[in-house]
């Protein structure tokens, strides 16, 4: 743990308990009927995957919002798509919360974060920036968090990579001034997360939701549930910063 002072959290199925599958089929059935008076909700299905690989596979220096934006033109028509962005809009402050009955509660891990600030240690959210902002700023709120407690949010609108890309984590760590050594990524998707590792980074595998798509072997620095989580934070040392700033108000 020698010179880590930051956390990079994933969101879903880390700092909010969830089950992706689910979540996703409410996800669609919510868009697809907020679309249904313009598009039948299998063809908005069919596009909205088409826009997201588009993301994913993205290499160029262009935000994800950009990339998906120019894809979906393509597919209903350049005329069309200020009202369409219009509608994308107005779903993540309407329909869309209607996801939140899909989000568990595991205090421990709301409280692992509250406890690694007071212990001196900054938090990021380096969640997969396919969500625009508003939306990822809701899931942060339902899940007991504040977005102001974080030093930064990935969003599509700000970033420019996808997981598992390794150049997403770079692009974090270049925003926030950090090197990988100063990290620990947390988070309890294998591809996803774990490849943080690769640019020297330590990782945490949450593994009360894990998402593992191969048979490869899992490679990380810690593992564990979210009361092991919680156990690892609580044993962390405060930093020096914090110590000494305590120990100048007992004095």
């Amino acid at each position: 743990m020698k010179n880590v002072d930051t956390f990079l959290f994933d969101l879903d199925g880390t700092l909010l308990p969830m089950d992706l599958d689910e979540f996703t089929r409410l996800y669609f059935c919510e868009i697809g009927r907020e679309f249904k008076d313009i598009m039948e909700p299998e063809t908005l299905v069919k596009y909205i995957w088409s826009c997201t690989k588009d993301m994913i596979s993205n290499t160029e220096r262009r935000t994800n919002e950009e990339v998906f934006m120019d894809s979906f033109a393509k597919l209903v028509g350049e005329d069309k798509l200020n009202f369409y962005r219009e509608r994308f809009d107005r779903f993540y402050d309407t329909a869309f919360l209607k996801t939140k009955k899909c989000i568990g509660s595991v205090p421990c891990i709301r409280e692992s974060v509250y406890i690694l600030k007071d212990k001196g240690y900054q938090v990021a959210i380096a969640t997969n920036p396919l969500f625009p902002e508003k939306a990822i700023l809701h899931r942060i709120r339902w899940a007991g968090l504040k977005p102001e407690d974080f030093i930064y949010i990935s969003c599509y609108e700000r970033n420019c990579y996808c997981k598992p890309n390794k150049e997403f984590y770079e692009e974090v760590l270049e925003e926030i001034g950090k090197k990988p050594e100063q990290c620990i990524m947390v988070g309890n998707d294998v591809q996803e997360d774990l490849i943080a590792g690769c640019l020297g980074m330590k990782t945490y595998l949450i593994t009360d939701y894990l998402i593992h798509r191969t048979g490869e072997p899992i490679k990380c620095t810690y593992k564990g549930t979210y009361q092991d989580f919680y156990r690892f934070v609580m044993g962390l040392p405060a930093l020096a910063s914090v110590l000494s700033l305590k120990r100048q108000q007992a004095e």
